[in-house]
């Protein structure tokens, strides 16, 4: 009986998710061309950030930029938070025409857009409870996450690509019901689709995930449904979208931290703010029609700054992931864990030659380094192990960590599990509109939606309407999968031995590709340093991260210390907190000559680091005795 009833709900949500293709798509796709709107906006800029010898202004260019603003010549829009939405903000703003800033007390995507899954996707779990709690918001929630999903795909194709992610079954009903699920779930993607789901038989299933078990709790397995979800290099997205605002004329600014709020003395509308030059410890004062708060899980002691009586709005989550050597997983495929012994999903996928599993949801407290808790850790090893025919082992954690999702609360949710990942926009303060909650996949209509209220309480005139559904980000425009052998073919890595003595190198196929996915048209130039300027030694052994990178990202991508680099420009510290360890004093020798630091500051960086890693509980740094997975 349950079983039918089951089986019935997922046929009504089909007919409802055919029959409301129509109207919510032509609420989010007005047929309305950019040309009608913007004119020949968005051709000027896509010239200029499809420029491979576009520069981005020097982050002393942008600070002026932001003291320059007044009283009398404000910017439109001032931006706190350097995270997706932020960035996307002032990519969507200053692609309007309008003045934009943005400020970042730490550093592009520093907390938890640099944290996530590694997933675009609309959420399986959300259409299931969508299904059966007959949530008709759930339902549109998914289908806008899925049609932004190939947007954010299209539009950065070298950082993002599609991923099939397989779905085991140990009894009949499972394979019909997960595939009648998936299924419905290419239904809602509607013409997004990446690709169709399908079932695959027991035999086929091993042969394209090797460390798959045959064998569960007494039962055996029946086969497989895999369908498609988006991945992507979350932090790298996220830096580049802040330097396409750049190219586009935003003045963006990391590790400068607001301190204070400028109100008008009549009106008591915010009017500006003070920001601290985290680098420098100078200070001065930025001045803009309207501000926007999109601090993540800060947002509320952003908010606090106007108002310190402003009632809470972040019910913070805690996300943990571990990342495992490559063999746990094949390259191009990745497992979903459906249900866990607490009803949550657990995913394991491959991600830059490695494997990433996740994730917890738990309540926890905001800070500015979370931690991953060890029965976390376990917890996640206890999920996948079940499903996996290799011995699972906590000494196999090359890296852990944690990040806090902002979600905005609804005071009635008993668990952080049942609150919406919906987004919430408001102006609870004049002058001062804060965007929340929300997820990655949809950190563009987020931005949208923001810049829209802003527009309204600023009473500001924008040349045109939003442009970035169809704007490719920095790298992006002209890429293709096949760039890599350019680089393969023209370039070769010149490497100082210890010795000092100056020695070629092979351009390899994994050093190309991993150039080609991480930057895009713009590898070439970070190919060049590293044949030019004798910085083609690679930074850790067994992966495919080069000196010439530092230079370039401190050039080019306002990396400032040596933590940007190994979390955010770099993903060593994600992959592996030991390989990042030893790579920081070269790492630390590059930026030093990039920046002109001394000593005090280069044994300032290197503390730093070594500080930051210790937050990232690989086996190397954590403790633990007791426990299955030893």
């Amino acid at each position: 009986m349950a079983t039918s009833l089951r089986l019935r709900r997922l046929g009504a949500a089909a007919a409802a998710a055919a029959a409301s293709y129509g109207i919510v798509s032509g609420i989010r796709d007005p047929q309305l061309s950019i040309n009608d709107r913007g004119g020949p906006t968005l051709d000027v800029v896509r010239r200029k950030i499809a420029d491979s010898n576009g520069i981005v202004p020097s982050r002393a260019v942008q600070e002026s930029a932001l003291i320059g603003s007044s009283a009398a010549n404000p910017l439109d829009i001032l931006v706190i938070g350097g995270g997706a939405t932020g960035c996307g903000v002032a990519l969507d703003a200053t692609t309007r025409g309008l003045r934009v800033g943005l400020v970042e007390r730490d550093d592009f995507s520093s907390g938890t857009s640099s944290r996530s899954t590694k997933l675009i996707h609309g959420g399986v779990r959300y259409l299931e409870k969508a299904v059966f709690s007959f949530d008709y918001g759930q339902l549109k929630l998914v289908f806008h996450a899925l049609e932004e999903r190939k947007q954010v795909i299209e539009n950065a194709p070298h950082l993002c690509h599609a991923l099939p992610c397989m779905t085991p079954c140990f009894d009949w009903f499972e394979v019909v019901y997960y595939w009648a699920g998936l299924k419905l779930y290419d239904l809602v993607a509607g013409p997004r689709l990446l690709h169709l789901s399908r079932y695959y038989s027991a035999q086929e299933s091993v042969g394209l995930f090797p460390t798959l078990t045959r064998k569960g709790k007494d039962r055996s397995l029946k086969g497989t449904v895999v369908y498609y979800d988006g991945q992507m290099n979350d932090s790298r997205l996220n830096v580049g979208l802040a330097c396409t605002a750049a190219l586009a004329g935003a003045a963006v600014l990391n590790h400068a931290e607001v301190i204070s709020f400028i109100k008008d003395e009549g009106t008591e509308r915010i009017i500006g703010a003070r920001i601290r030059d985290n680098l420098s410890g100078k200070e001065f004062d930025t001045y803009a029609k309207v501000v926007v708060n999109a601090g993540g899980p800060f947002c509320d002691s952003i908010r606090k700054l106007a108002d310190k009586d402003a009632q809470i709005m972040i019910c913070p989550s805690s996300g943990v992931h571990i990342v495992l050597p490559d063999y746990y997983s094949p390259e191009g495929m990745g497992l979903i864990v459906p249900k866990t012994k607490d009803g949550r999903v657990v995913f394991m996928l491959p991600w830059l030659g490695r494997t990433v599993a996740g994730t917890t949801d738990s309540n926890t407290s905001i800070t500015m380094l979370p931690e991953p808790h060890e029965d976390e850790i376990q917890f996640i090893l206890d999920a996948i192990c079940d499903y996996l025919n290799v011995k699972v082992r906590r000494s196999d954690v090359l890296s852990a960590w944690s990040g806090i999702r902002p979600l905005a609360m609804d005071p009635k949710a008993k668990n952080t599990e049942s609150i919406s990942r919906d987004h919430v926009v408001c102006e609870d303060y004049p002058g001062l509109v804060t965007i929340t909650g929300g997820k990655w996949t949809t950190y563009r209509s987020m931005a949208e939606d923001a810049v829209d209220v802003a527009i309204k309480s600023g009473k500001l005139s924008p040349t045109n309407g939003s442009v970035t559904k169809n704007l490719q980000l920095v790298g992006g425009e002209g890429w293709d999968p096949a760039s890599f052998t350019v680089l393969a073919q023209q370039y070769i890595r010149m490497k100082k031995s210890h010795g000092g003595k100056v020695v070629p190198g092979v351009m390899d196929t994994a050093a190309a590709k991993h150039l080609s996915h991480a930057y895009g048209t713009l590898a070439q130039r970070v190919a060049t340093i590293a044949q030019n300027e004798n910085l083609g030694k690679r930074l850790a052994h067994g992966y495919p991260f080069l000196e010439a990178e530092v230079a370039y990202c401190a050039r080019n991508e306002y990396c400032e210390s040596a933590i940007d680099f190994i979390a955010r420009r770099s993903r060593l510290a994600f992959l592996d907190t030991d390989a990042a360890s030893r790579a920081l004093p070269r790492i630390i020798d590059i930026l030093a000559i990039e920046h002109n630091w001394d000593k005090s500051r280069r044994k300032q960086e290197l503390q730093q680091a070594k500080d930051f890693l210790e937050t990232f509980k690989s086996s190397k740094n954590a403790q633990f005795r007791d426990g299955k997975h030893k």
